[in-house]
């Protein structure tokens, strides 16, 4: 079933969904948002909506899953606070009731959404003073955390040190400065226009680093020409002379965000789009090393996947027909925090304690040997995208994107050069 879109009105309902900052989010300019774990959202530019509604069959493995559109509203809550409510469209509820909100806390502006109405969550009162309170800790936290906010926004490349105790995955929550960034940016952009307007549509689409416990992402910008047919000459000169004076004139890519856990110091290191621009062809072949390194050793095992995966994206490409991707990003993605195995030879009792610190090559017969982890490969931005069957563009190009599998072929032939000079 399609999900609902068009001029249709919003149900009015009292409650809703809080979005939150998609912590993961290394690279763009337009907001992400946290609908669940397993979901995100983002504003609907319907050139966009309707790349993931017509999406060619042999793309879908390589696109993120599309769930649907909902309507979001900038909101202050009785504290005074500013947020983000998902409300579903009217006529969409059997569309959202399949979405897995059962992960979701309990807050205030917090319910599940059901086939037919909004149902309170139990004892609205405790919830009430549960997010009082969860609201102060923030603000404090906020606070403590403005003068390194203002630093953090500056830096094209930090490293955050994860402190030791807890869970790595939820320590990012506040310090991923980019995310941060665009979530500041999209609230104030809905605040400036809400006396106009307080009603816009996002599209959901599927969180691609839910299954990772730690996500290293990376963000490449792909193509030669960033530009759509419909910029405006001084958009399309800026577009131009971004590319001409980045590796995308060069080899068709460019870094445009990354995040990588450091298991060697604990560390996480976040590279905005910035840094990205200003590297030669060399310096960004040193960020994908970097980006496959752990901080103790490279990740060799994730190599022939990824080019496995960039391959056969590049020959899906080349069969697409009058497709121009411009602007748009590709996501590489692996888990931080490695899923290990013992040696065939080691007794499991012995074992059992073993800490990481011993997991290195002094362990000998004890050491842990990594297993073959996930890599994901995704395209993502679809914004300035055109193709012949969209009748409204003025524009119709023939043929592959050559631009776009020039990037891919360079990107494949330096993860190979990166994985051959690591093994000599």
């Amino acid at each position: 079933m399609s999900p609902a879109f068009g001029a249709m009105e919003v149900e009015h309902y009292s409650k809703g969904v809080l979005l939150e900052p998609f912590v993961h989010q290394v690279g763009g300019h337009s907001c992400v948002l946290r609908f669940n774990d397993k979901t995100i959202c983002k504003p609907l530019i319907q050139r966009e909506h309707q790349f993931y509604e017509t999406l060619p069959t042999e793309m879908r493995k390589f696109t993120p899953q599309y769930e649907g559109v909902v309507s979001v509203s900038f909101e202050e809550d009785e504290d005074g606070n500013l947020c983000l409510i998902a409300y579903p469209l009217n006529g969409d509820h059997d569309n959202l009731e399949n979405l897995d909100n059962s992960d979701c806390e309990p807050k205030s502006k917090l319910l599940r959404w059901t086939n037919k109405k909004t149902v309170l969550l139990e004892n609205e009162k405790i919830s009430k003073e549960w997010v009082r309170q969860h609201r102060k800790e923030e603000k404090m936290k906020s606070h403590k955390l403005e003068e390194e906010f203002e630093w953090l926004k500056k830096s094209e490349v930090l490293y955050y040190t994860v402190e030791k105790k807890g869970n790595v995955s939820s320590q990012f929550k506040h310090h991923n400065p980019w995310s941060m960034k665009c979530h500041q940016q999209q609230l104030q952009r809905m605040k400036e226009n809400a006396k106009h307007r307080n009603q816009y549509k996002f599209i959901l689409l599927e969180n691609l680093t839910s299954r990772y416990e730690v996500p290293c992402v990376l963000d490449l910008k792909m193509g030669t020409r960033q530009h759509g047919d419909d910029a405006s000459e001084e958009k399309k000169a800026n577009q131009i002379r971004k590319c001409q004076q980045s590796t995308s004139a060069v080899i068709g890519v460019r870094v445009c965000g990354m995040q990588v856990y450091q298991a060697g110091t604990g560390q996480l290191m976040f590279m905005n789009k910035y840094h990205g621009r200003k590297l030669s062809v060399q310096g960004f072949k040193e960020a994908l090393y970097q980006f496959f390194h752990n901080g103790k050793y490279l990740r060799r095992e994730l190599f022939e996947s990824v080019i496995k995966k960039l391959t056969e994206l590049k020959s899906v490409l080349e069969k697409q027909e009058s497709y121009r991707f411009y602007s748009s990003s590709l996501l590489i993605i692996y888990d931080g925090k490695e899923r290990q195995e013992v040696a065939v030879d080691s007794d499991p009792e012995d074992l059992e304690d073993l800490s990481e610190e011993s997991s290195d090559e002094s362990a000998g017969a004890y050491a842990y040997k990594p297993t073959a982890s996930t890599v994901d490969v995704r395209m993502i931005d679809f914004a300035h995208t055109t193709c012949k069957y969209y009748g409204e563009d003025s524009v119709v190009h023939e043929g592959q994107d050559t631009g776009y599998v020039f990037g891919l072929q360079n990107l494949i032939d330096i993860i190979k050069e990166i994985r051959d000079e690591s093994s000599e």
